[in-house]
């Protein structure tokens, strides 16, 4: 037995408490007035709840929704809370992942708080929004969602399975589960579903009976980060070749995407801490590993773009690029809904429920907080 295991069973405990007191009407809710839609996880890192929100985002807006995304803003500085994120926003105020959301998506709004509860009480009164995205929601209690997205990675349900913190990587135990309505699981492709990843599948999350959809990255072109160019491949008059730069959790599935958008592997990568600030002096320091490298092209993230683009002088001798990403869903197995039916369906429900739980005062369901 580790050393790690008591700890690890005092924690999930103390967060098996919480999730019940909640659940049982012991610690303050907020149930929005709108549907909410939470995406979470079940780990500490990247899952990919940026692009899934991203993709919300953009379903929400093609279907008429005014959306509004609460989130923390990790690492985010914003001179007073709830901070509405803009697209001329700062990264340091804003935060690279909800500043992304909000250069993404120009009718929606991108709103920081850590606490949500206020955040989304001010949110409805400014413009009584059609939707709530809560972003990193599946351990944010206080407020009741209609539909619990729980992403997960293959290793969740494998080598990391039930490891709860300081033992592992995840955040709650296995039991925490059954408040998702559906698991997203992440891949790298969507070719071929592993034959070992089924079994798992059966296995871990058959028992909970609710709806499994894979998705994965879709690379969609690329934009230059000095002159907003959009391009499907890097112009050839700087070489074809290029370096990539990456500060996020997962910098091997950065490295594939990129290789699969441009046919080629980096001549090299660069890969950051998850979150990395950006200095000028590194923004220099890559150019000159480029020029050593013989490549004309930087390409990053669009999560590191929206910090790099700063930093960047009028004079910058490589051409500098981000990669657009979204992402595509399909179902488990051929009997599962495709995703944006169920997720229609799912809406539709929820906004029948409020329709019939509506005729009680409205300003009693937001605490001042």
């Amino acid at each position: 037995m580790s050393v790690l295991s008591l700890p690890s069973s005092i924690y999930s405990g103390l967060m098996s408490w919480r999730s019940k007191a909640y659940g049982r009407g012991l610690l303050q809710r907020w149930r929005p007035p709108s549907p909410c839609i939470s995406v979470g996880n079940i780990r500490w890192g990247g899952t990919g709840k940026t692009p899934v929100c991203h993709w919300l985002l953009n379903w929400a807006s093609q279907s008429g929704m005014n959306c509004v995304v609460l989130t923390r803003g990790y690492r985010a500085r914003p001179p007073a809370l709830p901070f509405l994120v803009r697209p001329d926003s700062s990264a340091a105020e804003a935060g690279d992942e909800p500043l992304l959301l909000a250069r993404a998506n120009l009718d929606a709004h991108i709103v920081i708080d850590p606490k949500r509860i206020r955040s989304g009480n001010w949110a409805w009164q400014q413009w009584r929004p059609d939707l709530f995205l809560l972003d990193d929601g599946f351990q944010h209690l206080p407020v009741i969602r209609d539909i619990n997205l729980a992403l997960l990675l293959p290793q969740d349900l494998d080598r990391d399975w039930n490891r709860v913190v300081p033992g592992g990587p995840w955040r709650e135990g296995a039991k925490a589960l059954a408040r998702a309505d559906a698991f997203l699981i992440k891949l790298v492709g969507l070719d071929e579903v592993p034959t070992a990843l089924r079994d798992l599948i059966a296995t871990r999350l058959s028992p909970f009976d609710k709806p499994i959809f894979f998705f994965a990255p879709s690379p969609g072109g690329l934009t230059n980060l000095q002159t907003a160019e959009q391009v499907d491949r890097l112009p050839e008059k700087h070489g074809s070749s290029y370096m990539l730069v990456s500060g996020v959790a997962n910098p091997a599935l950065v490295d594939h995407t990129a290789s699969t958008l441009l046919g080629a592997a980096p001549r090299r990568h660069d890969a950051f801490a998850d979150h990395h600030a950006f200095s000028r002096r590194e923004i220099e320091d890559i150019v000159r590993k480029a020029g050593s490298a013989g490549v004309g092209h930087v390409v990053c993230t669009a999560k590191d773009a929206v910090k790099i683009r700063e930093l960047l002088g009028p004079d910058t001798p490589v051409q500098w690029w981000s990669m657009d990403m979204t992402v595509r869903f399909v179902p488990e197995s051929e009997k599962s809904p495709c995703f944006v039916k169920w997720l229609e369906q799912r809406l539709k429900t929820a906004r029948q429920y409020l329709s019939g739980n509506m005729n009680f005062n409205l300003t009693s369901r937001i605490p001042n907080q």
